[in-house]
């Protein structure tokens, strides 16, 4: 996998993926930026969110589980000090659906976070993440 990041100015980026989508990564004003994209720890977040919220769904639209809807929300804390890594990352996971299995939907989360997620399992490394869900009914 390839990624290429391009200097925009002051602390804005624009990254490009290997599939060819671009984004656009800023900082505060306070740091010289515009406010012009996310920031690049926003950017690991929303990839990690990105990938568990990929899995849960397709894991319960692999279980014929009649889901309409996942929101994966995320919160989590950083090292006050350089280096500010991810300590704690948390995703409460609002699944709907309609007469969705809470047991599918539970071993639907923990695949995603012991076995499929590779961004989650590789935060992990460095931070306590932990899960949790809520079903909605549609």
């Amino acid at each position: 996998m390839k990624a290429r990041i391009k200097w925009i100015e002051g602390v804005s980026f624009a990254g490009q993926s290997e599939s060819g989508h671009t984004v656009v990564m800023d900082g505060p004003p306070d740091a010289g930026g515009n406010n012009l994209g996310v920031r690049p720890m926003e950017m690991l977040l929303l990839g990690m969110g990105g990938c568990t919220a990929f899995d849960v769904v397709h894991i319960l639209r692999k279980s014929r589980q009649p889901i309409t809807d996942c929101v994966a929300e995320i919160d989590a804390e950083r090292a006050a000090t350089d280096p500010k890594v991810f300590t704690k990352i948390h995703v409460h996971f609002i699944v709907t659906g309609k007469g969705l299995d809470p047991r599918r939907v539970e071993q639907a989360v923990t695949l995603s976070s012991e076995k499929y997620c590779s961004a989650s399992i590789m935060l992990g490394k460095v931070a306590e993440v932990t899960h949790d869900f809520e079903i909605q009914e549609a």
